[in-house]
């Protein structure tokens, strides 16, 4: 401990100054005005605390001042700069300090990146704290200061135990020996009433196909921003992220990144070791978890074909390949949590080799409806986001991907901060294909995924999501149902996770843009069958929703076809269907002579085909009797009727491959 507190001194010294006068830096232009400086209201803010960011020319002297308090091991609030310090005083401010702390291995990117000017300023009890912004609003060396805003859960977090429903059905089949795939509907949908009578084929994010090409990549690592995740549990604790550089439980920040034991992810709650079991929130209140960070982290990895429990969707093949788990715990028992704690859980996973943040929250209040507002009412988290989008973790990709639940108030609109531009913001559907009476939709939501309904669908709970649960809070068990857009969100994380291990595997990079576009454009359609009133949880006119779910449901096996540069052609089962192959071919499909068409036995009794696909009038006609993915391969001549010789002139044979996907309804074809 001694160790790195010397570090942080020593960090922060090289970096100061020694006067006490500080000008406004001068690339910021200056603040007359009190409240243009102050971003945010108090309404539904956290009590006790104010976050403020100081000019460039204000952090040497800042930082001298924290230096000299940690080697008197004195407290207190005191900044070196005469004139705040007097504020703060006034104001009885109780401490002052970074709010991201001094990391060995980041710290030049932090500065790089302006974070290190954010600092979080606490005040006793009883503080009048628009009083307080007003004060500090008037300091010169403050240029910025907002309300550190409250964020909730996107979900009821209600959890209904698995008993009772361990029968292993007949009806789904998979590669993977976990027992409780059949009621996970949402990987693989067959209509199974035992889960819903309004069941429809193909209501699910087709992983089945995608697992016979990759499981997972451990190098790919998802963190999960929700409560605490339970590492110890038994279908996780082979999946989660391991931080090598700490010794677990001796008390040490051995890596010095500013915390302590952080061996699995770190509890930016309460500063300390990762929790599952409160049983009283921190200020005493008796307040459990819901295991709700749990069932979220089981979606996206619960460890598959290891004969116990679910699956999940990247959690690998059995062989140690799925992608790993960290957890950024921001909130614990059932308080909201506020954008302080999360802004440092996003730099912390950005910092520690995360690719992905898998984000099932949002703001409580309706303020925030616009990416302008999130600017302007959320600075701190915005530039945390900005810095983990820059963040190249992953050979496979340039930056950072943010996923999050859309929200469950069944607005005409994404919760933020997942309607802003540079997040995925996703919806909810049900087994039922259609949404659920409960997700938001509209503008700023980008995709769907299935989030369950336990009400009102005729499956009950098992119309719901099963995951991986917290038997501390769930009777016992280790698995059970919840709903939510908390449930839609994993799934497009996981997916997400799964096309970026399939990169890797085919040595594939992609800018951050290409992969986002790729996975937003990996769908099936959802418009065709948003029609009529739907009655569960309430009543909903499904023609509301039209074009405004997102692009449509995430497809897993679509997004690992575009990953590797294979063309899908979508077709209806139940129906023959004629394609013009300018997909595939380009513009030039009409003007081809077509030679043959190649697809495997096996492929064409996995997608029920009496006859072999032929090419007719340079069409594809084929007809598909199930629904399922297969491999086709069309030859063609360019440039002439016959391929050239040394005794006759004509063209070059060409010959594309790419996939077939027969579901139940089409959504235009190409993706």
């Amino acid at each position: 401990m001694q160790k790195n507190r010397l570090f942080l001194i020593l960090a922060v010294l090289s970096m100061t100054s020694c006067g006490a006068s500080v000008l406004q830096e001068p690339d910021e232009q200056p603040q007359n005005s009190v409240t243009t400086k102050i971003c945010n209201s108090s309404d539904d803010a956290e009590t006790g605390m104010l976050i403020v960011k100081f000019n460039e020319n204000a952090v040497p002297a800042i930082e001298k001042a924290a230096a000299e308090r940690i080697a008197t091991k004195s407290a207190g609030a005191i900044c070196g700069i005469d004139n705040l310090d007097e504020v703060l005083d006034e104001l009885h401010a109780v401490s002052i300090e970074r709010v991201f702390p001094v990391s060995k291995s980041n710290e030049a990117e932090t500065r790089a990146a302006g974070l290190h000017r954010w600092y979080i300023i606490r005040f006793s009890d009883g503080q009048d704290l628009d009083e307080a912004a007003d004060r500090l609003a008037s300091v010169s060396e403050i240029t910025k200061l907002q309300f550190s805003a409250k964020l909730c859960k996107a979900s009821d977090t209600k959890v209904y135990p698995l008993s009772g429903s361990r029968a292993n059905q007949g009806m789904i089949k998979s590669d993977f020996n976990d027992p409780q795939i059949p009621w996970q509907w949402n990987y693989i949908n067959n209509a199974d009433l035992a889960i819903a009578t309004s069941s429809r084929k193909g209501a699910d994010i087709d992983v089945a196909d995608a697992w016979k090409l990759t499981g997972g990549d451990p190098r790919i690592i998802v963190a999960v921003l929700d409560e605490g995740v339970k590492y110890t549990h038994p279908d996780l604790a082979a999946n989660m992220w391991v931080n090598e550089a700490e010794i677990d439980g001796d008390g040490i920040d051995n890596d010095g990144d500013g915390y302590i034991d952080d061996i699995h992810g770190y509890n930016f709650v309460d500063d300390g070791p990762i929790t599952w079991n409160v049983t009283k929130n921190v200020s005493g209140v008796p307040q459990s978890d819901s295991g709700h960070g749990t069932h979220v982290a089981g979606t996206v990895a619960a460890v598959n074909n290891n004969g116990i429990g679910v699956a999940g969707i990247a959690g690998g093949t059995g062989k140690g390949d799925g992608v790993r788990i960290m957890s950024c715990q921001i909130f614990s028992g059932t308080v909201s949590t506020n954008d302080y704690n999360t802004a440092k859980a996003v730099k912390y996973a950005a910092d520690h080799g995360a690719v992905i943040l898998q984000c099932s929250y949002g703001y409580a209040s309706s303020k925030i409806t616009s990416d302008a507002d999130f600017e302007q009412q959320s600075p701190l988290l915005c530039e945390a986001l900005s810095y983990f989008f820059g963040k190249k973790n992953c050979d496979a990709i340039d930056g950072g991907i943010a996923i999050y639940a859309a929200g469950n108030t069944g607005e005409n609109r994404s919760n933020y901060p997942g309607g802003y531009r540079e997040c995925i913001s996703v919806t909810a559907i049900s087994p039922d294909y259609l949404p659920t009476y409960y997700t938001c939709y509209g503008p700023g939501c980008n995709i769907a995924a299935p989030g369950g309904e336990t009400t009102g669908l005729s499956g009950g709970e098992r119309a719901g999501v099963l995951s991986t649960t917290c038997s501390e809070w769930n009777n016992g068990e280790d698995y059970g149902y919840m709903q939510g857009t908390s449930m839609a969100c994993p799934h497009v994380s996981g997916v997400a996770a799964l096309g970026l291990s399939y990169a890797l595997a085919k040595g594939k990079h992609f800018t951050r843009d290409e992969f986002i576009s790729m996975l937003l454009t990996s769908v099936n359609d959802i418009d065709s069958r948003l029609e009529g009133i739907k009655t569960t949880g309430k009543k909903i006119d499904l023609e509301d929703y039209v074009g405004k779910m997102g692009t449509g449901l995430i497809d897993a096996y679509k997004l690992l076809m575009q990953v590797e540069g294979v063309p899908c052609v979508t077709v209806t089962a139940g129906k023959e269907e004629s394609i013009t192959l300018t997909g595939i071919f380009g513009g030039s499909a009409q003007n081809l002579t077509y030679t043959g068409v190649s697809m495997s036995q096996a492929d064409m009794q996995k997608l029920g085909m009496q006859k072999k696909p032929e090419m007719v009038n340079g069409k594809l006609v084929l007809t598909c009797s199930q629904t399922g993915t297969a491999r086709i391969s069309v030859k063609a001549i360019g440039g002439g009727a016959n391929v050239g010789s040394s005794e006759a002139t004509g063209g070059k044979e060409i010959t594309k491959e790419f996939s077939i996907v027969s579901r139940e309804s089409s959504n235009g074809r190409w993706l």
